[in-house]
């Protein structure tokens, strides 16, 4: 099994030095990463980066605005880092009227990605799965008023009232990635095994789709480093 993660989950290393963050993930194992973010280095330097450890990118959390406020900076830095996923992180859906707004633009710059070879997708987290101020549930205006790729968060889905394994069945064929996560019903994380969250069963039916495994571990304790070395040790551990 190859798996990969989410380098938000190394936030505390990571901006000072891409470079030996990079090198350590790949030396515990990680094969691909996701970035959130690059802090200032050009598209040339983390491509020789991702080279030079033998990571490959399976993807990038980019907010909607950054795609629409600089769209041919944007579309042309993930190109030449190699990126096909461009996944939005999440966004304001508190309103009928914000609801509104993410719909027309991503059923707008959907399209127009798709045709430079990269796929548009949303992460969740637990309130889009809740009633807004308005009474309408996000994820299903987002599922059904969209044609957008899913990464589940299946952590949050937890969180959400959600059972992940189920939505993940139901979701098939727009599900491109799941963040794989631990933590508790009430929306504390902590580094996979360490929690209630279903990771087993999750861990299972990804395993039985093809589905790509992205770790996410948020809370640095007591570091990130050795959070994502907890997580993939416990990723191994399911193989045997």
């Amino acid at each position: 099994m190859e798996y990969g993660i989410q380098l938000y989950s190394v936030r505390d290393v990571l901006p000072e030095d891409m470079e030996g963050t990079l090198q350590k993930i790949s030396a515990m194992g990680y094969r691909f990463v996701e970035f959130a973010g690059f802090f200032g280095k050009s598209a040339r330097d983390v491509k020789a980066m991702l080279d030079r450890y033998d990571l490959r990118i399976s993807g990038t959390h980019t907010g909607w605005q950054e795609i629409v406020e600089n769209w041919e900076e944007t579309v042309a830095y993930h190109k030449a880092i190699g990126n096909k996923h461009i996944i939005i992180p999440g966004a304001e859906l508190g309103t009928k009227e914000q609801i509104e707004a993410f719909v027309e633009t991503v059923n707008d710059i959907q399209p127009k990605l798709q045709k430079e070879g990269i796929r548009l997708g949303y992460h969740n987290h637990d309130f889009e799965f809740k009633a807004n101020t308005d009474g309408i549930v996000p994820y299903d205006e987002i599922v059904g008023r969209t044609n957008i790729y899913l990464e589940i968060d299946t952590f949050w889905a937890y969180a959400g009232g959600k059972d992940p394994v189920e939505m993940m069945e139901a979701l098939k064929e727009r599900l491109i990635f799941i963040h794989i996560k631990d933590g508790y019903e009430n929306g504390d994380g902590v580094p996979l095994g360490l929690g209630t969250a279903p990771v087993k069963a999750v861990y299972q039916k990804a395993e039985g789709m093809g589905i790509p495994m992205v770790v996410e571990s948020e809370t640095l304790n007591p570091d990130g480093l050795t959070e994502a070395k907890t997580c993939i040790d416990f990723l191994i551990s399911l193989e045997k």
